[in-house]
């Protein structure tokens, strides 16, 4: 059943005005999703911009058809947008219609029967094992020219390797790992709490060569200190405390270099993405790295079986006797 509310008929039938309506979708989506301020103010000015063309064509957000769907996503595609970003638009707006229909103030759900747009999913940017053993050796040789005593410079080597063994041994997002605290690091576990997006926690386990990362980055990092207490496993005098994001990846850009490999292919987004695919490839479970790196979909942790297809693809094209004699014909 199309629903033909238009505004005066919303008003008639005592239903909050569109704008109300979108403020308690966004507060149900901070209470019980957990959704992130950067995310929430995403789905406010989508949402925003459908209500400013709806109110154009006299109609209240509320009071919407699946054809005003449809000419608000053409529209989209006539200002030269990407199918990415109508695609997000459509999600969001897809999403507060299913709000509305759950509370009851709308009877159907005028995007039921449009599909989103077709978009290509590019395939993550990754990194070969030997291409990360490179880095991993290359920050155990690393000397920071700046530093002019050697207890500086070796305390610096010891916290880079164990940022990359960190890194490598758990995929965390380098927003996490950047931000771990100190007691995530203390004691003998051999798994790290990690608190995700959305506020969700999550296990991770610690490979050995990362425990005996962090266990010779400690007594460094105490020696360093000395009386001086900071929460943060990789302490900074910068503003948030801790170690940043964009320091981090100017030292792996560094780390790059230093291995003779391309510095653009190189960042910290990559080694996460090595971290899965390494993993699938020697047969992890696909629910297990789904939840190692914190993913709410399994669809994006799916991805990356596609970056194996894609690699099995050219192994077959390159060195399959067959492969090369259909190249022939």
């Amino acid at each position: 059943m199309t629903n033909k509310m238009n505004v005066e008929t919303v008003r008639e039938a005592g239903l909050q005005p569109g704008k109300h309506h979108i403020e308690a979708f966004l507060e149900m989506l901070s209470a019980e999703r957990g959704a992130a301020r950067n995310t929430l103010d995403a789905y406010a000015r989508d949402l925003r911009d459908f209500a400013e063309f709806l109110e154009r064509r006299g109609k209240d957000i509320v009071a919407a058809e699946t054809v005003d769907v449809r000419s608000y996503l053409e529209g989209l595609t006539a200002q030269g947008l990407s199918a990415s970003t109508a695609a997000r638009r459509l999600s969001a707006i897809r999403q507060f219609y299913g709000f509305l229909y759950t509370d009851g103030v709308r009877t159907d759900d005028p995007c039921g029967a449009i599909e989103g747009p077709r978009r290509a999913r590019p395939l993550p940017k990754t990194l070969s094992v030997e291409e990360v053993d490179a880095l991993l050796v290359a920050a155990r040789l690393a000397e920071d020219g700046r530093s002019q005593e050697e207890s500086v410079r070796i305390y610096k080597r010891a916290r880079l390797v164990c940022l990359m063994e960190v890194l490598y041994a758990t995929g965390l997002r380098v927003s996490e790992l950047v931000g771990l605290p100190l007691s995530a690091a203390k004691g003998e576990s051999r798994f790290l709490t990690i608190a995700g997006k959305g506020g969700r926690e999550r296990l991770v386990p610690l490979s050995e060569a990362a425990r005996l990362a962090i266990d010779e980055y400690l007594p460094l990092r105490t020696m360093r200190l000395g009386d001086s207490v900071s929460p943060w496993l990789y302490p900074s005098r910068g503003r948030q405390g801790h170690l940043t994001r964009h320091r981090f990846a100017q030292l792996l850009k560094d780390l790059a270099t230093s291995a003779n490999l391309d510095a653009t292919r190189v960042s910290p987004h990559t080694l996460r993405h090595a971290f899965a695919s390494h993993l699938l490839a020697n047969g992890a479970d696909l629910r297990a790295v789904q939840q190692m790196l914190g993913h709410a979909d399994i669809s994006t942790t799916q991805i990356y079986t596609h970056v194996l297809d894609d690699r099995l693809k050219t192994l077959v094209e390159e060195h399959h006797p067959l492969a090369a004699k259909d190249s022939s014909h």
